[in-house]
């Protein structure tokens, strides 16, 4: 489609194709620098910005980043473009649509009306030309709600998925774990853990455990164990009581094909989880995690930088009604975001393409031990997160997951959030920490454990019998 270029300190800057920009106007990170896509200065950088701001958002359209025959992620976009939904914005250059997307014209129907018509490339490309401030005020005007046992994403609300890994997915861990978050008050998106094992037989233990404990106390919320798609689709074969069907995607099919899935596969599992009807108030069953430098490191990048590829995950997301969506912000390691500066500007980055694109956008506030990162940078990006309206964060006994080994948010950081912004859990779920005198009517905890929870700590086989309920 043609070179761009932009003049700027008396060098006419030129960029081979829409691919070439986009690299380039990202703001720094040390992924695309190791790919060799990034900026060599900042000056580069700032004409590529203005450059990519002079595009006219059809040219995401007409000029493919990746071919049409070579990847199933991009028939996908293409094909699911609604054409009648862009027609408010297709006038529009990037910059444009900056403008647009700060003022008070962009209100919350009209970005949820929006979002059908944009490509994850669109929303990328405005991205990267925005200030953190602008990525929170957008964000924050976008409402995504997602329904199966609990109601996902209403104003005021900030929800957490309790993780209780364990190195050794050792039951009573786990469920002490569980216990211990549920006093907090978190849990209410979903009670989830990543096994150690992707064996089946574990899986399906750890899925009896789950529905049992939640059973047990009438606990208004969905479970889910993180193992690979095609164990979890043969787990609900067996009968095993599945809400939530995980699976970690990407933005391209050669990544989806490293992570052992497809988008035949996904559509295969979600219909599997679907005709358990085990949602009461909604049928979102699937579960996604992406995370920026994924591509990256399967090879499977293209040579597109890392932020656009994940973006382009979102649009897979998208297309499978998902309850919850979460980047794992700075899982993969400093290679890809090397300090807390690079972590806080993805993670703002990675929430507002999604809340744009019309997806439940959490976060995992994250990083790992050898990153030049500590828990100062995840205190400023969960507060800004939650400002932002952020969907949900997870929520680790002490912060500091014993099985993935990374560093993350707590169960107490979830009490901070809600109480210096005034939020609250999902509503059912809420109603349920009231009654059960775990939470009082101002969303703090009590002191003093309830002593069902404490009598439930020492019973034999996790938490005893099932109640019996018609809910499934």
């Amino acid at each position: 489609m043609g070179t761009y270029s932009h003049a700027v300190a008396g060098t006419n800057w030129q960029f081979k194709d829409l691919a070439d920009l986009m690299a380039k106007a990202t703001p720094l990170r040390s992924g695309d620098q190791l790919a060799g896509l990034a900026a060599q200065s900042a000056v580069e950088r700032v004409a590529a910005q203005m450059a990519l701001a002079e595009t006219p958002l059809k040219r995401f359209i007409e000029e493919l980043i990746i071919p049409y025959e070579e990847d199933e992620v991009t028939r996908l976009i293409v094909d699911d473009h609604d054409k009648e939904a862009f027609a408010p914005v297709s006038h529009m250059t990037v910059g444009d649509f900056r403008n647009w997307l700060l003022s008070d014209a962009a209100d919350e129907m009209s970005l949820s009306h929006l979002g059908p018509g944009l490509t994850p490339e669109m929303v990328a490309a405005v991205s990267k030309i925005m200030r953190i401030q602008d990525l929170i005020l957008v964000a924050a005007k976008c409402r995504v709600v997602t329904k199966f046992r609990t109601t996902i994403g209403l104003p005021g609300r900030f929800s957490t998925r309790l993780q209780p890994n364990h190195p050794t997915d050792d039951p009573s861990g786990i469920a002490a774990s569980i216990i211990d978050g549920l006093l907090y008050g978190c849990g209410d998106a979903v009670i989830g853990i990543n096994p150690a094992s992707d064996n089946l037989e574990a899986t399906v233990t750890l899925l009896g455990m789950l529905d049992q404990i939640r059973r047990h106390f009438e606990i208004p919320t969905q479970s889910c164990v993180l193992a690979h798609v095609t164990t979890q689709i043969e787990a609900i074969n067996k009968g095993a009581p599945v809400d939530l069907v995980f699976q970690s995607i990407g933005g391209t099919e050669r990544l989806n094909s490293s992570f052992g899935v497809s988008l035949e596969l996904l559509q295969e599992a979600r219909e599997a989880a679907l005709t358990l009807n085990r949602g009461r108030l909604g049928n979102n069953v699937m579960y996604f995690e992406t995370g920026q430098g994924s591509a990256l490191s399967a090879g499977a990048n293209h040579g597109i930088d890392q932020q656009t590829l994940e973006a382009r995950a979102y649009a897979v997301a998208r297309k499978f009604k998902p309850l919850l969506v979460n980047t794992v912000v700075g899982f993969i390691g400093p290679e890809y975001l090397y300090d807390g500066k690079q972590i806080n500007r993805a993670g703002l980055e990675d929430h507002f393409c999604g809340k744009l694109l019309g997806l439940p956008m959490g976060c995992d506030v994250c990083y790992t031990n050898h990153a030049e990162a500590d828990q100062d940078d995840m205190d400023m990006l969960l507060t800004q997160l939650a400002v932002a309206g952020c969907t949900f964060t997870m929520a680790i006994p002490g912060s500091d997951d014993i099985m993935l080994n990374y560093q993350s948010t707590s169960f107490h950081d979830a009490l901070y959030v809600r109480s210096v912004l005034g939020l609250k859990s999902a509503p059912e779920f809420e109603a349920w920490l009231e009654t059960m005198g775990i939470m009082d009517q101002s969303g703090q905890p009590f002191d003093d454990a309830p002593a069902m929870f404490e009598s439930a700590l020492t019973s034999s086989k996790w938490l005893g019998p099932p109640q019996e309920r018609s809910d499934g």
